[in-house]
């Protein structure tokens, strides 16, 4: 069995920087508002308000990864998972929205049939400025739809649209995924921690 890359290796030495990098985006972390996000989704599983998340690439696939997470992980009970939902999970959706009304729109509309007034939207983007986030982040003001995102590098247009940021100054795409996951896996522990305080849902 192979042992751990030495540390003296290139390798070892690029596995180590990685972890730095990583464990500055963690300093950055800002608690009070994955805090405000954790205590926001406990509310929407006591009351059965739902819960979208949605971004591109490998950001859709956390936005998945999580959704998963929220609806099973939390509980593990029959039937009284988180209403979580991931937008980018419709293949046969998302190609039919971006060839009919164009790839920019692929989130708001769904939000704009899906969603109502109360309902929770979590943006996942490393720029914050990928035109399908921005344009779901409007519609989101204009439809009384809270929202939160989880972004990297400047934070871009979502840094202001967002009603509750969580932003990690990194000018590195993997790291800012790396992020949303984490923060995910967080909330889903805290939430699996608290789900003696759910009871029958709505």
């Amino acid at each position: 069995m192979d042992g751990a890359a030495p540390s003296n290796s290139e390798f070892g030495s690029f596995v180590g920087e990685y972890g730095q990098r990583l464990a500055g985006a963690m300093a950055q972390m800002p608690v009070a508002t994955v805090e405000k996000l954790a205590a926001t989704l406990l509310e929407c599983w006591k009351t059965g308000r739902q819960v979208f998340l949605f971004g591109n690439g490998g950001s859709a696939g956390n936005a998945i990864h999580i959704a998963n997470d929220w609806i099973y992980a939390i509980s593990k009970t029959f039937g009284s998972g988180l209403r979580a939902h991931a937008l980018p999970a419709n293949g046969s959706t998302l190609t039919c929205l971006a060839n009919d009304e164009g790839y920019d729109k692929i989130f708001s509309y769904q939000l704009a049939v899906l969603a109502k007034p109360g309902d929770v939207a979590i943006a996942l983007s490393g720029s914050g400025n990928s035109p399908n986030v921005v344009e779901a982040l409007q519609y989101c003001k204009s439809a009384g739809i809270v929202s939160f995102a989880i972004l990297g590098y400047s934070g871009g247009k979502a840094l202001t649209l967002a009603d509750h940021p969580i932003h990690f100054a990194v000018d590195d795409m993997q790291i800012s995924e790396d992020m949303q996951l984490v923060i995910g896996h967080i909330l889903m522990q805290w939430l699996y921690k608290h789900r003696d305080r759910i009871g029958p849902r709505p």
